[in-house]
């Protein structure tokens, strides 16, 4: 799987705890094994946002991303954080 970041990703995860960096990163590890994995909560927004879709990192906090190909094989990660990630 290829893993596009949009720079607002950059951004905001660099303003996350060190602490969350680290269990998002470990999360990004299970989403490119199976970006369908239970844990991960894998779902598609609805509304303004219908192309996208986000996971869960921990019970707050949320990878907003978008698959690019039919074949889900190149995702964009577009943002991270709470929900205000979906405003």
């Amino acid at each position: 799987m290829t893993i596009y970041v949009h720079p607002r990703y950059n951004r905001s995860h660099a303003r996350l705890d060190p602490q969350l960096q680290r269990l998002a990163d470990r999360r990004i590890l299970l989403f490119r094994r199976d970006p369908f994995d239970p844990r991960l909560d894998t779902h598609p927004l609805h509304g303004k946002l219908k192309k996208q879709w986000s996971f869960s990192i921990n019970q707050r906090d949320r990878i907003l991303f978008e698959f690019l190909d039919k074949k889900k094989e190149e995702v964009a990660f577009l943002d991270i954080g709470d929900h205000s990630i979906y405003r």
